[in-house]
Parts: structure tokens; C-alpha cells; sequence
């Protein structure tokens, strides 16, 4: 099974001090439609000769399957959705035929369709209720392998379907909430992975034909494994841990003794690597202090190489062809989305494939990220990703936003947003906070949260307010806080528990009412329930009293605060009623509350026109509430 991963995260580091960027005094001020005529583009499945690839595009407001020609750089449509997103996975090897996945509306349930030239499109997953994920191609090239849900909603078996007749079989049968991770080519094993917490699991090498399991993770300590691939004699497979350390490292595993080697090691999580289809490139990612970096190997050697020169952003991943003579490069920065770039290694010649950026943008009014640090209440060390407003000065002071991500468990991370890069263009500093409980800081910091949430993670989002407070160019009484999902409920939380620090509060679809949450996940989250009562707490055991305490619902008459509302209709995570409950009791209190409801969206904006609706609907709200001054309610 090959995995092709690529994370569009930013390699370029900002390195001058925020207080010492100077002042820009004349930006020019882009509106919501100008900055999203920007393009989203990804993919990158070479075709039958490696002549053309398949990509997603969402320049007409959702996204669409597009083919781009390399040799004129000429991209069309090869499908034409207006109402739902469709996503690539890869051609039918050897055929103009493609795999595509979309859900209805949100929510989440993803089928797998194939799409012939000149013929209807068919549902190979067609389960009423059924969540397929493609899982790539069989050594031969001739059967798709996929995970679904269709047998049993709880959990994920892994079938394999001919791309003659296109017939299911199953593979692997999975009973006991065990994760299949990757096949070997000749589908003797497989390698299982078993959630025991969120920062434990325990990992298999399942012989699929003596029907017998070994376990390969350590029976002591607090560690994570990743199966990433099997070389192409399935003799070994690689993996990536936290065995012993703070930060993820790649092993080989010889399967025939059982011999463990580490192969490679930083000081940053090593976030996945990958084989090129022949073994002769070996990719690894490093989530490197908020930004990604991308090596590229000889893997019989071992030896590093060079990726050819690139201007106007770094390399965020890379996609080498079946023949390995040809890579898709995603190249990004943070003033810039992805672009793809085409390489061939023989020629040596490189090409630009993609212009992601509206030509109505001038790049020199957009922000690079910073990556800063904060010490928290209690003395630890917060990362947190900074955009500051060009026009910002000692003189022409501004207001500014606590930015937390979703998870809990998540990373916000230094690259482009059309959002953040729009708030910030209208005069709005962001510090993104990389609160205790973040992934990509090591494992200690990861799990500093465990059954506190909504308190000391709470705290370093006020700290972090309190960092923002001291820059000489921030207005310190102009300071609110945004959040989706988790980073939602945190948005609440910090209006709700520290009212004082915080003038307004903007949540997307964050959870408000936990002990209901956790009851109602859904299921196919089976395999991880377990894990998440145990960091977040059981809802059904003595836990649920502390999670009622910290749920926002359950609170609301502490809401004096201006605050804002988004939420899909159809999110399967955080219902509807979650925010429809926040909105009825904030209310109730006299406080202005304003509301925006997506009927077409699930949990987060996909259709660009909502993306759009959301950014300036907060907008306008920061404008109103934050930006101008506004008489103070009484609190009681």
C-alpha cells in the first residue's frame, strides 16, 4: 500500500523580533473577494504515461477533480459538482479512469466513486450510512484497497476491489477496534495499530495467512507508533515512535528477526515517510517548531539530496511518480497557498505548475508568521505563531485576537490562511497559541492537559493575551479570542471563566455541552472513544461532574461578553443544538450575541462562498465590538 501524505505547511522562518519589524505605512486593503480568489490546489496522481496529474481545485467556490497537463502547464475540469466537494485519490493505474471521495453536505460520511470518461459515475461505496477511505493500490496495480465501515458503523475493516468488475472483498475483519494501518505488497501482513490512550497505543504485525499476531510496541512506558511502509520485498517495514523520547523517530523493523534499527532522528517529531513505488526514494516530513520540513533520500544509500532550487516559498511535500523519474513538489510560504511544481530527474528540468495567488494580491501586503514564546502562569513555555499588521506602531496602535486551534491535541502552525492574512490586512494582530495539551512540542507538553481542560491549557490562552498586551504597538484594551471546534469551547471558556481579559469571544462550532459530546460521538470513533474518555473524562462516571462544571451550557449566565456564533448544520461532531443552546442563553443575559448558521457545511467551511460568509460576518463583528470602543457591561 503506498501512502502519499503532503502537508501544506510553511519551511521559511521569519527570524527578526516582533517589536522590531517596522511599520509599513502604506498597505493596501484587500477585500473578502479579493482574497479568495485565491485557489486551494492539491493532489498530484501522476497519470497512465506521467503526462498529466490529477489535482483538487476549488476555484469555483467547491472543489473539483481538474487534470493539469505538464508539458503546457493547461489544467481542465473533470468534474463538474456545484454542490458538493469531490476530492482525487489516484487513476485507475493504466486507465484515463479516476477514484474520487465526497460526503453529502458535511457530514463526513465519505464514499469512493469512480469516474470512467464519457460514462456515469459509479458508487463503489454505496452504504446508506457507510465512511470509506481510499487505502491505495495492490502491488500489481490491478485491485484498490479501502477501509469502510459498512459491516459494523463502529469499526473499519479493509477490503480490496478488482478493477475489472469492481467486486468487494474483505480482507480483514476487524472485530476488535484494531486500526489497520498498511498492507504488505504481497498482503501477508498487515500492520495494526490499538488506541489506548491519546498519547499511547500499541502496535501489530499481523500474519494474514497463519492468522498470527506479534506484538512490536514495548509493554512498559508511554509511547506512540505510526506504521508508515514495508519495503518492496516485505522483508521490513518502517515506523515512527516515541519510544523512550520526547519527540517521534523512524525505525526499521527486519521482520524475519525481529531487529529494530533507528534510522533517522532530530530533535523535532518525525511526522511520516514514505517510499517511492520502486524503492528508490525515501521521503521524511519533520514537524519542525510549527513549520514543515521535507527531506528527500537514496534509500539503498542513505545518502541526502538536494531539492532543485525554488523561489518564492519552500518545499512542503512531494509526490515521485511510479516510474521515479518524474516528482510533483508543493511548494508554499506564508504570504502564498500551495503551488505545484513538476521535476524530472533526468532532464534535471523544473517547471511551475500552478499560480495559487489572485494576480489582485500584491504579495508585499500580506504577513509572514512569526514563531514566538510566552512563559505561562506557571512558568512554562507556550509557542504560539504570530501575525502581526504591517501598519502596526507605537503610534498607530491596534487591537488583537487570541487564536486557539481545535483538538483537543491539535497544532496551529505557521503557512498561509486566507482568513488569518484577511483579519490581519483589515488591522487585526493574531497570536495563534499553542496551548499545553498541543501536539508537535513532545510528549511531555502533549499531555500537560489530560483531565484539565479548561483550566491551565485556559491559562496560557490568557497569557498569551497578556504577551499580546505588552507589544508597544497593541492596544491592550482591544483584545478578544477566537476558536473552532475545541479551540471553540476555549473561546467560550475564556469570556465565561476570565470575562476581564477578553472583550469579545468568536466561536465556530465549539463544543458547549461536554458530558453530551462525549456520550454522542460518533460512531465510528469507536476505536478512539476510549482513548478520549480517558483524557477528556468518562461522561457516564465520576467525571461527569467536573465536565459539566467546564461546559460553557452550563454557564451561560456568566456570558456578559459581545459574542459571535458559526456553525454547519449538518456537523457530525458538534451539533447544531450545542450552539443553538450557547446562542439562547447568552442572550438572556442582555448580551449581544450574533449568530450565522450554514445549512450545507459540517464541521468546518468547505464551499468557499461560506468561507467567505464567515470571514467577513467576523469581520464585521471585530469592527463593531473590538475595534471600537464600546461601554462596558456590568458583570454580577
Amino acid at each position: 500500500m503506498k501512502k502519499i501524505i503532503v502537508i501544506a505547511l510553511v519551511a521559511f522562518l521569519f527570524s527578526c523580533n516582533s517589536s522590531d519589524t517596522p511599520a509599513k505605512k502604506e498597505v493596501k486593503q484587500y477585500s473578502i473577494q479579493q482574497l479568495y480568489k485565491t485557489k486551494n490546489i492539491s493532489g498530484g496522481a501522476f497519470n497512465k504515461d506521467e503526462t498529466k496529474i490529477l489535482v483538487n481545485n476549488n476555484e469555483t467556490g467547491i472543489y473539483n477533480v481538474y487534470e493539469i497537463t505538464l508539458a503546457d502547464t493547461s489544467m481542465k475540469p473533470l468534474t463538474q459538482s456545484a454542490k458538493e466537494s469531490f476530492f482525487s485519490s489516484d487513476y485507475v493505474p493504466g486507465t484515463d479512469k479516476f477514484i474520487y471521495s465526497a460526503d453529502q453536505g458535511g457530514n463526513e460520511n465519505d464514499h469512493l466513486y469512480l469516474q470512467s470518461p464519457g460514462q456515469p459515475v459509479k458508487d463503489l461505496t454505496p452504504g446508506a450510512k457507510e465512511k470509506a477511505s481510499f487505502a491505495g493500490w495492490d502491488k500489481n496495480r490491478a485491485n484498490l484497497y479501502y477501509t469502510s465501515n459498512k459491516r459494523d458503523a463502529k469499526f473499519f475493516d479493509l477490503y480490496k476491489m478488482d478493477t475489472g468488475k469492481w467486486v468487494p472483498s474483505l480482507i480483514y475483519k476487524n472485530d476488535s477496534g484494531l486500526d489497520v494501518n498498511t498492507v504488505s505488497y504481497n498482503e501477508q501482513y498487515l500492520l495494526l495499530t490499538k488506541n489506548i490512550t491519546t498519547d499511547k497505543n500499541e502496535m501489530y504485525l499481523m500474519d494474514n495467512v497463519k492468522k498470527e499476531m506479534k506484538k512490536i510496541s514495548a509493554d512498559t512506558g508511554i509511547a506512540s507508533y505510526s506504521p508508515m511502509a514495508f519495503d518492496l520485498n516485505d522483508s521490513s517495514f518502517y515506523y515512527t515512535t516515541n519510544e523512550g523520547k520526547e519527540f517521534t523517530y523512524l525505525v526499521k523493523y527486519t521482520i524475519a528477526s525481529g531487529s529494530k534499527e533507528k534510522l533517522f532522528e532530530t530533535n523535532w517529531d518525525v511526522a511520516y515517510m514514505s517510499l517511492s513505488q520502486n524503492g528508490k526514494y525515501r521521503i521524511i516530513g519533520i514537524n519542525e517548531d510549527g513549520r514543515n520540513n521535507v527531506l528527500l533520500f537514496d534509500h539503498k544509500s542513505g545518502e541526502q539530496l538536494k531539492f532543485p532550487e525554488i523561489t518564492g516559498g519552500d518545499v512542503q511535500g512531494v509526490n515521485i511518480s511510479p516510474t521515479e523519474k518524474n516528482m510533483v513538489l508543493f511548494v508554499a510560504s506564508d504570504k502564498s497557498p500551495v503551488n505545484l511544481w513538476h521535476y524530472n530527474f533526468e532532464k534535471n528540468q523544473l517547471k511551475q505548475l500552478t499560480k495559487t495567488l489572485s494576480d489582485e494580491i500584491n504579495p508585499d501586503d500580506l504577513v509572514n508568521a512569526e514563531v514566538v514564546r510566552f512563559k505561562s502562569f506557571d512558568g512554562v513555555d507556550v509557542p504560539a505563531i504570530f501575525y502581526k499588521p504591517l501598519t502596526a506602531s507605537k503610534d498607530a496602535k491596534i487591537p488583537a485576537l487570541v487564536w486557539v486551534h481545535g483538538g483537543p491535541g491539535g497544532q496551529s502552525r505557521a503557512g498561509y490562511s486566507q482568513s488569518i492574512q484577511y483579519f490581519v490586512n483589515h488591522g487585526y494582530a493574531i497570536l495563534a497559541v499553542n496551548n499545553r495539551g498541543s501536539s508537535g512540542y513532545g510528549k511531555t507538553f502533549y499531555k500537560m492537559d489530560n483531565r484539565n481542560h479548561g483550566d491551565k491549557d485556559l491559562m496560557d490562552c490568557v497569557y498569551g493575551k497578556k504577551w499580546l498586551a505588552k507589544q508597544e504597538y497593541i492596544d491592550e484594551t482591544k483584545i478578544g479570542i477566537y476558536g473552532g471546534s475545541y479551540g471553540g469551547f476555549m473561546s467560550l471558556a475564556g469570556i465565561i471563566f476570565h470575562p476581564e481579559e477578553f472583550k469579545v469571544g468568536v466561536n465556530l462550532f465549539g463544543v458547549a455541552n461536554w458530558p453530551r459530546t462525549l456520550k454522542n460521538v460518533p460512531p465510528y470513533w469507536e476505536s478512539f472513544k476510549k482513548s478520549l474518555y480517558d483524557e477528556m473524562g468518562d461522561p457516564f462516571g465520576a467525571d461527569s461532574t467536573r465536565l459539566k462544571n467546564i461546559s460553557p451550557l452550563f454557564n451561560t449566565d456568566k456570558i456578559k461578553t459581545p459574542l459571535l456564533v458559526l456553525q454547519g448544520a449538518n456537523d457530525p461532531r458538534v451539533l447544531q443544538q450545542e450552539s443553538d443552546e450557547i446562542v439562547a442563553g447568552a442572550k438572556k443575559n442582555g448580551t449581544p450575541v450574533e449568530y450565522v448558521l450554514f445549512p450545507d457545511e459540517g464541521h468546518g467551511f468547505v464551499k468557499k462562498e461560506n468561507q467567505m460568509k464567515a470571514a467577513e460576518e467576523t469581520l464585521k463583528f471585530l469592527d463593531k465590538y473590538l475595534k471600537t470602543d464600546q461601554p462596558k457591561t456590568k458583570l454580577n
